[in-house]
């Protein structure tokens, strides 16, 4: 009896782009090339572009993929516990897409999940009372924050634990021992302590945000 032939699935546009992140997550997007992709997806070049008709096209569709998996602020919240459930999920998704953040905002084509989203959370502010213009300050600082932790903390060689204390401590003791002295206290007092994660950097500064624009609503009513 011949051995059973296993079926390859069919390539489509669903698993071009399902490709495509896989393989921008796994080398970057600085090496990303479409020729990399047909290699992972076990096709050609040109049978890709059947799908999608051009590279700009693709990185549209994975900046789409993104926006979709990044959770819609609840409309049955209020704006702040909204928002702030909308950001935690940004941050994570961004940290699972490392490459992400850079080409968020430079698509010139934005697909359907990119402008729901954008939509939901303009929609979220004006609920909370937000004027226009107030609304549009918002989400430029609430998204500027997001986006620009995620670089950073996707940028660091450590993050949490141990490990991140371990290396604290391995640059301080490299340091002159009477120079730069609060930056050795921080190290010591801070990152060194037991559960320390840079993570909970992000929820200080978000709900500090968030206060100071619930304040700044206030003030603009």
């Amino acid at each position: 009896m011949p051995p059973a032939t296993r079926t390859r699935e069919p390539l489509s546009r669903d698993r071009v782009l399902t490709g495509a992140l896989a393989l921008a997550d796994e080398i970057g997007i600085d090496k990303f090339t479409i020729r990399r992709l047909a290699s992972a997806l076990d096709t050609k070049p040109m049978t890709i572009y059947y799908h999608l008709p051009n590279k700009e096209a693709i990185l549209d569709g994975m900046v789409d993929r993104v926006f979709e998996e990044i959770a819609l602020p609840p409309t049955d919240l209020e704006w702040k516990p909204a928002m702030r459930h909308r950001a935690l999920s940004a941050r994570t998704v961004l940290v699972r897409h490392p490459w992400a953040a850079p080409l968020m905002e430079s698509r010139t084509n934005p697909g359907p999940a990119t402008l729901a989203h954008h939509d939901a959370v303009l929609g979220c502010f004006r609920r909370g009372g937000f004027s226009v213009p107030m609304t549009a300050h918002a989400y430029a600082l609430v998204d500027a924050f997001i986006y620009g932790f995620a670089l950073q903390e996707t940028s660091l060689p450590a993050t949490r634990g141990e490990e991140m204390s371990d290396l604290a401590g391995s640059m301080v003791d490299l340091l002159p021992p009477d120079d730069y002295p609060h930056l050795k206290e921080l190290v010591a007092k801070h990152v060194m302590q037991p559960g320390y994660d840079f993570g909970a950097e992000f929820e200080f500064g978000l709900d500090l945000i968030l206060d100071g624009l619930e304040a700044a609503a206030r003030r603009d009513d």
